[in-house]
């Protein structure tokens, strides 16, 4: 009888263990099932895509119906399709909110309280499994929520920053008008469905590069698996993010959605808004940000793939150096030698002085900007500025400064780089010194007096000596003038009758 009543109870555990596992398995499904979520299409006339040609990419080519691309530092907008029409946005939702919970919480390693309102999520909900009274790091929250996609820790996020979830949402609201979003309006932390809960590609991708400006946010959307530590309520456990499709494979584990430029960084899904995804990718300098809205569950890694693709074959990354040497500034000199097979001719160097900075605009922008710096010295082309300090007469050592170029980015300090000659050009023989070498000779002079020498008398005495003949020219014609006015007047013959 014990062992028939010990085997019951071994069944009984395990039998609520699978029961349990089997439950947190459906919470961390997507806020609708994939047979309930539309699948979009291609249209029958889209033509093909080539992913040897990503450059050709047009909008037909996504199963996306809104997209949208642009650039992260200047949020330059490089492809778009119907990205200004109005979409729900699901769980991208947690972009803005995560922004927030780090922006308005001063020690993330703060410890949390998790209340009963913010575990009352619906049934269907994507969880991180948090429980009423639950302590947890704030931190912690904010990886949960991100890499879980977890409706639970997004309404801790809430209720931490603003006392309550609707003083938060207003927060939000705010928060996305004041960054440029003017179609969009939230009515919840997470993105669970509700009507008036929307907004745009383009909207999404606007809180997208702003969140993926903060620095602890990059780290949160580019991280593969976190270890969320023990608390009074849940055991330790590994979580991994659903964005792993783009950001894991390897031989191994091979995946054709694996994208190894890609750093993050969420996902976004339900029966109305569709699969959505925000992502964001690096490469050679060249950072970028895309939004699919409206598109099939792999669908939305593979638009994004070609939106990357197409972002990195229009766009580069240079320095100003790199800009300066494709047509560097050539001077032409006087006072050469004769004998200079050049003709005086100097091409000059560009060196950074403080630090070096990077350009990230198209290929023809940087072709534009190089051939507009030789136009006209010291003038202004764009953000860069030619500026000489001395010049350009002969002799020239190689390596002496000739003058700066100052570069100017879209934010932050201006970035000074250093002219100076590729070569030496000597001066032209017996050629006659300047005012400067010759107060400069006089100077290094150790006789008091200066030196008595034709050069020397010629300027000294030069001046005064033409001035002194001026002055008796003046007054002889002076005397001739009065001499002939005061000429007696010739005798008139007079006769007497």
């Amino acid at each position: 009888m014990k062992k028939i009543t010990a085997f019951l109870l071994v069944f009984i555990l395990l039998f609520t263990s699978w029961t349990c596992a089997f439950a947190a398995k459906k919470n961390s499904e997507p806020t609708a099932t994939p047979e309930k979520i539309p699948q979009p299409t291609l249209a029958p006339d889209a033509p093909e895509y080539d992913k040897e040609h990503p450059e050709n990419l047009v909008p037909e080519q996504l199963y996306a119906a809104s997209a949208i691309l642009m650039t992260q530092d200047k949020g330059e907008v490089i492809f778009e399709k119907d990205a200004d029409a109005v979409r729900y946005p699901a769980s991208m939702t947690k972009i803005l909110t995560v922004l927030l919970g780090i922006l308005y919480v001063d020690d993330p390693e703060q410890m949390v309280t998790v209340s009963e309102t913010a575990v009352n999520v619906p049934s269907d909900s994507s969880t991180m499994y948090l429980k009423a009274g639950e302590e947890i790091r704030f931190i912690d929250v904010l990886y949960g929520t991100m890499l879980l996609s977890a409706n639970d820790g997004a309404n801790v996020i809430a209720e931490t920053v603003s006392g309550d979830i609707p003083h938060f949402v207003d927060l939000m609201n705010e928060s996305a008008a004041n960054i440029g979003c003017i179609n969009t309006h939230f009515e919840n932390a997470h993105g669970y469905h509700d009507d008036n809960h929307y907004s745009t590609a383009r909207d999404i991708a606007i809180i997208a590069r702003e969140a993926m400006r903060n620095d602890l946010f990059r780290q949160i959307a580019g991280t593969v698996s976190y270890q969320l530590p023990k608390t009074n309520k849940n055991r330790a456990r590994s979580i991994t993010t659903k964005t792993e499709y783009m950001l894991t494979g390897s031989e191994d584990n091979p995946n054709q959605y694996y994208y190894e430029n890609a750093t993050g960084i969420k996902t976004g899904s339900h029966s109305h808004s569709g699969y959505c995804f925000a992502g964001a990718a690096s490469r050679d300098g060249v950072e970028l940000v895309s939004v699919v809205m409206f598109t099939g569950r792999k669908a939305r890694w593979a638009d994004t793939i070609k939106l990357m693709d197409y972002g990195f074959s229009q766009y580069m990354s240079v320095t100003p150096v790199e800009i300066f040497n494709m047509n560097p500034i050539t001077i032409v000199t006087s006072n050469y030698s004769t004998s200079d097979t050049q003709n005086g001719k100097l091409q000059l160097v560009c060196t950074p002085v403080d630090q070096n900075v990077s350009i990230v605009t198209t290929k023809s922008e940087i072709d534009r900007i190089a051939e507009s710096l030789t136009d006209v010295f010291d003038s202004v082309t764009n953000t860069f500025q030619i500026q000489y300090t001395r010049d350009f007469r002969a002799p020239i050592k190689a390596g002496e400064e000739i003058g700066y170029m100052y570069y100017t980015p879209p934010y932050g300090e201006t970035v000074r780089y250093l002219l100076t000659a590729s070569r030496t050009i000597d001066q032209r023989e017996n050629a006659p010194k300047t005012l400067e070498e010759i107060v400069a000779e006089t100077y290094a002079d150790p006789n008091p007096f200066p030196p008595f020498n034709f050069e020397f008398c010629l300027i000294l005495f030069g001046p005064p000596l033409v001035l002194i003949a001026v002055i008796i020219l003046l007054i002889r014609r002076h005397k001739k003038k009065r001499t002939h006015k005061m000429r007696a007047p010739a005798p008139v013959n007079r006769y007497v009758k």
